[in-house]
C-alpha cells in the first residue's frame, strides 16, 4: 500500500501543479485583460482547488503509513537533526497543509467577489502564493537538500 500511495502522490503532483499553473493563468489572463469571469472560469477555480485537495488527502494518508516520517516520530530529538528525516516528517506536510489553505482560501475569496476583475485578481494573487509555497517543498529531483525522482513508478 505504501508504494502505491508513493506512486500515486508522485503523480498527482503533476496534475496539482498543471491545474495550478493553468488557473494562474486564465486568472492573470482575465485580471489584465479585464476580460469577464465565465462559469468555464469557476470550473477552473474549482477543478485546481479539487485536485489540490485530493493530493493532499493523499498526502496525509501516505504521511501515516511512512515509514521514514514512523521514524521521525518515535525518534524526533535525533531524527530533527537528519535533513531529509526532518523533510518528510515535519516540513513537507506543514508548508503543503499552508499550501494547500492558501489555495483554499483565495478560491472561496474569489468565489465570494462581486465583480469578474476582483474574482480574476484574488484568484492570481493567492493561487500563485500557493504555488510558490508548494514549488519550494516538493522534494525535486534536482534539490540539492531533498531530492526524490520526480516520476514513481507504480
Amino acid at each position: 500500500m505504501y508504494f502505491f500511495l508513493l506512486a500515486l502522490h508522485s503523480l498527482v503532483r503533476w496534475l496539482v501543479l498543471i491545474s495550478l499553473l493553468y488557473s494562474i493563468f486564465i486568472a492573470y489572463r482575465g485580471w489584465l485583460l479585464k476580460k469577464p469571469f465565465t462559469k468555464a472560469d469557476g470550473i477552473i477555480r474549482s477543478v485546481a482547488t479539487t485536485i489540490a485537495h485530493t493530493q493532499l488527502v493523499i498526502g496525509v494518508w501516505l504521511y501515516c503509513i511512512s515509514p521514514v516520517v514512523s521514524y521521525f516520530l518515535h525518534n524526533s530529538s535525533t531524527a530533527v537533526r537528519e535533513r531529509q528525516i526532518r523533510f518528510f516528517g515535519m516540513e513537507h506536510i506543514t508548508m503543503m497543509v499552508i499550501a494547500i489553505s492558501v489555495l483554499t482560501i483565495g478560491s472561496a475569496k474569489a468565489k465570494r467577489k462581486t465583480t469578474d476583475q476582483q474574482k480574476f485578481k484574488t484568484m492570481a494573487i493567492w493561487f500563485t502564493v500557493a504555488l510558490v509555497i508548494i514549488l519550494s517543498s516538493v522534494p525535486w529531483s534536482f534539490s540539492p537538500l531533498t531530492a526524490r525522482p520526480n516520476f514513481r513508478p507504480f
